[in-house]
């Protein structure tokens, strides 16, 4: 720790902030790693290995470069698959910064973030859910004024057979642009988050050497590639530290459990609903995990009793990351046996290279140790900004540069964080300040729920009152005198919620958090 008793943690180890590309990690890794295997598409359960992927980057840059030039702004609206992987790479080695789409988007969506992105072309998967996501791709030529290319990802292999690999290509400068991601929007409308080549390459790097991955370890990885989860800490992570990336096209319980069997899988990145998913799958005994060492979560509060479940049910060790897009994205994260006495109720000690604080949201000051304020980071891998928003940009990263992330939180002597959640999340009832993440954590230790979210809806007495959004777990039931009976038997009365609601599932983003304002809407509805 810093030896103070401000909750500041400055930035450790940065000596291991390694100033390198996306292309420089990929290359170091083929000289480190060449004939292994480095990616499994779980589909055809075709395989490259380390030199076949670099060959496959490589051509990708070069088909790229044969329509756009570097520094432009090329997009890929996609679900997962092997040449998602060639395309972030290959864009990566031509310089190219590469716009991610959820496929899930609607066509307004999708072109907002195009026409925000100003991207000259589109890599577009054919069809996604029945839906013709060329036949809309191509429409926006006609409405977007930069975008003149539009190419389907399934022509991809046949132009990466034409391409030639000799030719040389750009240097490429570990500042500049990489990717822009857009943010989950659980308030809003997305920003774009500028992302550099230094920063996702050693974001990734660092959370993947903290977990302890190691040569030979066989990542399953659940999480969509358009977001920083799937593209950056999986495939960059396990990229640079000798692993095997097994890549599913989507997430299904069943086949999860199935990949860890066939592929003798060891790690997972999840949100913790997938985690639950595969806990709650009926057939789950019926699977050889033995294989599966590690399960590590982040992307949404980690409740205390998952990590419980995972031990017992699985026999796996957890660990539990924190970040945001912005920040490329964790700065945090718990380790295997972590010796906190209560890691499992923190997001973990910073990564090597980032610098965290806890600042009063009112003042800016950074807090003592203990008291909760606004989590705060500065680092390697914190955003160039918001594309084409300095506005928005000047508001999230102060002047110092340190990013205000909005999530409340507190540290502890050893630079142990905790989350309480959102700064605009936290209920104000009577004068008293009520932090959500409490009350869900107590919730998720009930047996009948499944998933709960607790908000602070408007209340003409009290400013604020409770409200809790509850799951039940299949098969299961209860009335809300018992569950308010058992929020009482541990929290003071005023955080105890006054209204209940039951769901049969949340509104999420497509990175598993929970759209609260969602859930005010609901409530307010007449």
């Amino acid at each position: 720790m810093n030896g103070t008793t401000d909750s500041l943690w400055t930035a450790s180890e940065v000596d291991r902030v390694r100033h390198y590309s996306i292309g420089d990690s990929l290359r170091a890794a083929v000289d480190a790693h060449g004939p292994r295997s480095a990616l499994i598409d779980s589909v055809s359960g075709q395989s490259w290995s380390f030199i076949e992927l670099l060959d496959n980057a490589e051509r990708t840059a070069h088909v790229l470069l044969g329509q756009f030039a570097p520094g432009d702004h090329v997009a890929i609206w996609a679900a997962n698959c092997p040449e998602w992987v060639f395309v972030e790479l290959g864009a990566a080695l031509a310089g190219i910064t590469l716009v991610t789409i959820n496929p899930a988007y609607s066509p307004t969506e999708a072109r907002y973030v195009i026409q925000q992105s100003q991207a000259r072309g589109v890599l577009v998967q054919s069809t996604f859910r029945d839906r013709d996501l060329f036949s809309v791709a191509r429409s926006f030529v006609h409405h977007v004024p930069e975008l003149d290319t539009v190419i389907s990802i399934g022509d991809l292999p046949g132009l990466l057979k034409r391409a030639s690999p000799d030719a040389p290509l750009p240097r490429i400068a570990p500042e500049t642009p990489a990717q822009i991601q857009y943010t989950s929007g659980t308030t809003g409308f997305p920003k774009g988050a500028l992302l550099s080549h230094v920063g996702l390459s050693n974001v990734a790097r660092l959370y993947a050497e903290t977990i302890g991955a190691v040569p030979g370890d066989v990542w399953i990885n659940p999480m969509p590639m358009f977001h920083t989860a799937g593209c950056g800490l999986v495939t960059l992570g396990a990229l640079q530290t000798g692993g095997t990336h097994v890549l599913p096209n989507a997430f299904d319980a069943g086949d999860m459990l199935s990949l860890f069997e066939k592929y003798s899988g060891t790690i997972m990145l999840s949100v913790p609903t997938m985690l639950y998913r595969i806990l709650d799958h009926p057939d789950a005994a019926r699977y050889d995990l033995s294989s599966w060492r590690l399960a590590t979560l982040g992307g949404a509060p980690v409740p205390p009793e998952l990590i419980r479940r995972a031990e017992r049910e699985l026999g796996i060790r957890t660990s539990i990351g924190f970040g945001q897009t912005e920040a490329s994205p964790y700065f945090t994260h718990t380790r295997p046996d972590d010796p906190h006495p209560a890691w499992f109720e923190t997001i973990g000690q910073p990564l090597p290279g980032a610098s965290v604080r806890i600042a009063d949201p009112a003042t800016g000051q950074t807090l003592p140790l203990g008291e909760t304020g606004e989590i705060c980071t500065r680092g390697v891998g914190v955003m160039l900004g918001y594309f084409h928003n300095p506005a928005a940009t000047e508001q999230a990263i102060d002047a110092d540069g340190w990013l205000h992330t909005g999530d409340l939180g507190s540290m502890d002597a050893q630079g142990y964080l905790r989350v309480e959640g959102r700064l605009k999340d936290m209920i104000i009832r009577g004068g008293e300040n009520i932090y959500p993440r409490e009350i869900e954590d107590l919730l998720f230790e009930h047996a009948a729920i499944a998933g709960v979210a607790v908000i602070g809806c408007p209340d003409p007495e009290w400013g604020e009152s409770v409200a809790a959004f509850v799951q039940f777990k299949p098969g299961c039931d209860t009335d809300f005198d018992e569950l308010e009976a058992f929020c009482r038997r541990t929290l003071a009365g005023y955080k105890v919620p006054r209204r209940w609601h039951v769901v049969d599932e949340f509104p999420q983003t497509a990175s598993g958090k929970i759209q609260k304002f969602k859930l005010l809407e609901l409530v307010a509805a007449p």
